[in-house]
């Protein structure tokens, strides 16, 4: 893998996408300004004039609601990284006691180095059997990583340093802090779409009253915006990834650590052995994890595909490897899939 070009590519899209997402906002504007113009034709006579800021205020109002989804989202991360990640079920490793978490602890010193970056906390998840991590953090003050139990079980030592020189990447690229952001602006788009949609609800006798026809104006322009919205949020998530994986060769300067460790996921993937934490965590830290549920939509899956990543890796195609839960008392020398 040549990182240091995909590192580049991958920052050149999210900067084309984030363009891409300001641009959907000023469209948002003049559609919704445009929509609610034509509604005043409509209602009014054509020759009279518009009420004083008519346009000031449209336009003020969907800024409030982007700009308020944001600050509203954005407080949930001012708890700190910590908390994030004790609401996923999340506690501190216990170097002193566990041979394996003594392990974890060390790698994670080891890469803040390679980093040049303040050591983040390492958590562990002791009820989550399938291999994945998040990273969480306003800063680096709060930072921590957080790794399942499976991948401390299943993971050679390689791996577990490719898996958190990923996670790391996340904090030096300040991605939780980007998808934060973008969160809060999609969520602000929806705010709109649902402001149009009360307009146009009907009383008990099924009667609309005067609000509704500028109310489907609103709910028609801000359900483009808001799926607009999406769709670039998770395009950023994905371009995100691609650049943490580029990050992780690079920090480790091996490519199968993190390639080994997607390997063995699609085996668990194939397998069905894959957990699910991803409902117990915040919409944006979900986007943290090494691998997430797919979406329904490929435009609005958070991850690209796990074979679409291994081969970028690798330079090629490889196979899933199989892995061995360690409570069932087999090896975990991986095999592989074919």
């Amino acid at each position: 893998m040549r990182f240091f070009e995909a590192q580049e590519n991958a920052r050149a899209q999210t900067l084309r996408l984030l363009v891409l997402f300001s641009l959907v906002v000023a469209c948002l504007l003049l559609a919704l300004n445009g929509a609610l113009a034509l509604t005043w034709r409509l209602v009014f006579s054509a020759s009279s004039a518009y009420p004083a800021y008519f346009f000031s205020v449209n336009t003020g109002l969907v800024l409030l609601f982007v700009l308020g989804g944001w600050w509203l989202e954005a407080s949930v991360l001012q708890r700190g990284g910590q908390a994030l990640a004790r609401q996923a079920g999340a506690r501190e490793a216990w170097p002193a006691s566990r041979p394996a978490e003594q392990q974890l602890s060390n790698i994670v010193s080891e890469l803040a180095i390679a980093a040049s970056m303040r050591a983040p906390q390492a958590m562990v998840l002791p009820r989550e059997h399938s291999i994945n991590a998040f990273a969480a953090g306003w800063d680096e003050t709060d930072a921590i990583v957080a790794v399942t139990q499976g991948a401390l079980d299943r993971l050679t030592r390689d791996e577990l340093q490719g898996l958190l020189a990923h996670e790391f990447s996340h904090l030096r690229e300040g991605d939780t802090q980007l998808n934060m952001r973008l969160a809060g602006m999609v969520y602000g788009l929806e705010m709109v779409f649902n402001l149009g949609r009360q307009m146009c609800v009907s009383d008990e006798e099924g009667r609309h009253s005067i609000l509704a026809l500028p109310g489907f104006a609103v709910m028609a322009t801000g359900s483009l915006g808001w799926l607009a919205g999406r769709a670039l949020k998770a395009a950023v998530s994905r371009q995100r990834e691609f650049l943490a994986d580029a990050r992780a060769v690079q920090f480790t300067r091996s490519k199968e650590g993190l390639g080994g460790v997607l390997r063995k996921i699609e085996g668990e993937l194939a397998a069905r052995l894959t957990g699910g934490m991803a409902h117990r965590l915040h919409p944006a830290v979900q986007h943290m994890l090494l691998v997430s549920a797919a979406a329904r939509s490929p435009w609005l899956a958070s991850h690209p595909p796990l074979a679409e990543r291994i081969r970028r890796i690798y330079g090629r195609p490889m196979p899933a490897l199989r892995t061995q839960h360690a409570d069932a008392g087999e090896p975990t020398r991986p095999d592989p899939l074919f």
